[in-house]
């Protein structure tokens, strides 16, 4: 692939059966504590062809409490290199649910600015309806030098950015849209977060666009098209030519969100990292609808 060649930042099945020697697969899955899954273990059972493991919760800040915070730049060069990744390869993301957490690891990749990333459309169960070519098995890929990155703090956010955006309120001339992409019924406060003692609810002035909103229900697992996407974020009175904020429970979803938006043309965008996990668990913090 040439460095002129636009790199989409959703990919169909049938791109990447077409180019195997072009891009690197990474197997970006991951699920709910109380889902009871072990995505490395699924990995090793049933892969794309020549596919590598992406860790969520194994790559990632280890010196805090709070679920799979982004890792240091010189802590994802090295994990990234060991996976057999240089910062000139062209990375493509999949998951085991269709388009779920593969969303975090393409984003986690933009943060570090690795421009050549995309998203499988679909992920495994719509590689496997189709009936293509998968693996099983132990792996091992020889490791690459990744050069130490710079993050990108324009596309991060943390807790005194969020809090700040509250106190200065929408009518700033700074105000940035937080788009919580929760279900909606945690957003409202009316059912119970799924982490212990965290209450549910949500920050003011923040929107609710739920995750799997994004989702075309007549695959349920490809994104809907850009049309029904746009459509989507305006009738939730998002203003898409300003600043906008994605959140969720702990960042995994909240990339979904980032992903849609940035496929239809925004700009402006970030994540908050520690999300509501992080938001709700800080003594003082505003909470709507609170439970």
């Amino acid at each position: 692939m040439s460095s002129s060649t636009i790199v989409q930042n959703v990919v169909s099945t049938e791109w990447v059966a077409q180019n195997p020697d072009s891009i690197i697969l990474l197997d970006g899955s991951w699920h709910m504590p109380n889902a009871n899954r072990d995505p490395y273990k699924e990995y090793l059972e049933k892969r794309i062809k020549n596919a590598r493991f992406f860790g969520i919760d194994e790559i990632k800040d280890i010196n805090t409490d709070l679920p799979h915070m982004l890792p240091s730049p010189a802590e994802f060069a090295k994990a990234v290199g060991d996976l057999g990744i240089s910062e000139n390869d062209h990375v493509v993301v999949y998951d085991s649910i269709g388009l779920f957490s593969s969303t975090r690891v393409y984003w986690t990749f933009k943060v570090f600015g690795h421009e050549k990333a995309s998203v499988l459309d679909g992920g495994l169960p719509k590689w496997m309806a189709e009936k293509r070519e998968i693996e099983s098995g132990p792996v091992t890929f020889k490791p690459k030098t990744y050069k130490t990155p710079t993050l990108r703090k324009e596309v991060v956010r943390n807790y005194e950015d969020i809090r700040r955006n509250i106190n200065e309120g929408p009518d700033s001339s700074n105000f940035e849209q937080v788009i919580d992409a929760r279900p909606e019924a945690r957003f409202k406060g009316i059912a119970p977060e799924p982490r212990p003692g965290l209450p549910s609810g949500h920050m003011p002035y923040s929107y609710s666009v739920p995750f799997n909103s994004i989702i075309d229900p007549k695959t349920k697992t490809t994104l809907l098209q850009d049309d029904e996407l746009k459509r989507l974020f305006e009738t939730k009175s998002i203003d898409l030519n300003k600043p906008i904020v994605l959140s969720c429970g702990s960042g995994v979803t909240a990339t979904m969100l980032y992903l849609a938006l940035e496929k239809i043309g925004v700009k402006k965008l970030a994540v908050y990292d520690g999300s509501w996990t992080e938001y709700a668990s800080r003594k003082g913090s505003p909470i709507v609808g609170r439970k």
